[in-house]
C-alpha cells in the first residue's frame, strides 16, 4: 500500500468532500480517502498495481476539481 496527496481545488463545503471522496472510492485499490477542506489536501492510500495516479486525478477531475 502506498500514500500519496493530491491537492484538489475547487472544494469548498461538505457536498464537495463527499463528492470526491465518493469518486475516489469507487476506484479499485483505494482504501483510504481523507478529505480536508481547509487545505485543500486529499490523503489517499492505496494499491499501486491496482490503480494509477493518473486515474485518481482523472476521477477527481471527472467531478468538477481541478487536481494541481
Amino acid at each position: 500500500m502506498q500514500t500519496t496527496t493530491l491537492d484538489v481545488r475547487g472544494m469548498t463545503c461538505g457536498h464537495c468532500k463527499m463528492s470526491v471522496e465518493g469518486a475516489l472510492n469507487t476506484l479499485e485499490g483505494v482504501s483510504i480517502v481523507e478529505v480536508d477542506l481547509g487545505t485543500g489536501k486529499v490523503n489517499v492510500t492505496y494499491d499501486e498495481s491496482k490503480v494509477t495516479l493518473e486515474k485518481m486525478q482523472e476521477a477527481v477531475e471527472d467531478q468538477g476539481y481541478d487536481v494541481a
